[in-house]
């Protein structure tokens, strides 16, 4: 299998973009867009991105394993970023030079605290021993996700540190048009990023779950392949997007043989998401989860019901639901 890349950092665009002064439609709060020109660029042509791997860009929250405590473990995407004044000073200096480009950061004053615990991503350029702020003056970085961080709850109920296993939403391997939600352990999975997706996550674009019964897990990047994809243009990657079933996704990324990793989302090339339902939430899936926890001493609720389902086939994603 070709290998994955890791989403460690900004992934840019396959199409130079250009900024435009109106709302945003990703971000509510975010007074320009951010819109995709029809000219490819040259960092997507430098790694022969016509050669690549598209995969689905996954819409949820961005998670890594790697150790901590001497075990594998579940990290969750924590960005430091300026506090306030040094971020009204970097938008005053956006807005007089039309750049974010050669801002004078002081990396010891500029930024919010953040746990002890906290890493930089890799990549993460360091000047005096600092990591230093990325073009949009974030600090890319992860913190593991223990059981007792209410603020990773979601995060938390898809790993078992116990029993050293993650659920995980896969491609069937016997199947191609089948999903898998299986009980993997956490080894196998160390040095990937994933996408935690859910109920709770980002308006749960997939459908998954209900508030009485949520439902999480994890999707490693680049594991959820297009069959069918677009050529990377401009016009043809639109129509991909309106008129393909396949389409109905948040985005592509494309996986190119040198480790690079480009990106378009619906977004860039001015189209809504969610519209209308999720290709992934109506492709249909089996569960398997044969978890062997300590049922009496967990509060591992997710596993547990995951596990009363398995070998069940549902027809659609978005249609798991346990007994009641």
């Amino acid at each position: 299998m070709r290998r994955r890349g890791c989403v460690q950092h900004k992934v840019p665009c396959v199409f130079v973009t250009e900024v435009k002064e109106e709302q945003s439609r990703k971000r509510e709060c975010q007074q320009f867009q951010v819109v995709a020109t029809p000219r490819v660029n040259p960092v997507a042509l430098e790694a022969n991105v016509d050669g690549a791997l598209a995969t689905e860009k996954m819409d949820g929250t961005c998670c890594y394993v790697t150790l901590y405590k001497g075990k594998p473990y579940l990290w969750a995407r924590l960005d430091r970023k300026p506090n306030k004044q040094a971020e009204k000073r970097f938008k005053k200096y956006q807005h007089s030079h039309r750049t974010c480009k050669g801002f004078p950061w002081n990396v010891e004053e500029d930024f919010k605290m953040v746990p002890e615990t906290w890493i930089p991503a890799h990549r993460v350029k360091h000047h005096n021993g600092h990591p230093m702020p990325d073009e949009l003056g974030h600090i890319p970085g992860w913190v593991p996700v223990e059981n007792n961080n209410k603020q990773y709850c979601w995060h938390s109920s898809v790993v078992d540190y116990g029993s050293g296993a993650a659920l995980v939403l896969r491609p069937n391997a016997d199947d191609e048009d089948m999903l898998d939600i299986a009980d993997v352990p956490l080894a196998d999975l160390m040095e990937q990023t994933l996408e935690l997706i859910g109920t709770n996550v980002n308006g749960n674009p997939y459908g998954l779950g209900s508030k009485k019964q949520p439902i999480h897990c994890l999707v490693s990047h680049g594991s959820i392949q297009i069959r069918n994809p677009p050529p990377v243009d401009f016009q043809q990657l639109c129509s991909w997007f309106h008129q393909s079933q396949e389409g109905r996704v948040e985005g592509i990324v494309w996986h190119c043989d040198d480790g690079t990793l480009i990106k378009v989302h619906r977004h860039h090339l001015g189209l809504t998401w969610p519209d209308g339902g999720s290709y992934l939430g109506d492709r249909s899936v089996v569960v398997r989860v044969d978890w062997t926890g300590d049922e009496c001493n967990s509060s591992k609720d997710l596993f547990m019901s995951l596990s009363n389902l398995n070998g069940h086939t549902f027809s659609r994603l978005q249609d798991i639901q346990f007994e009641p």
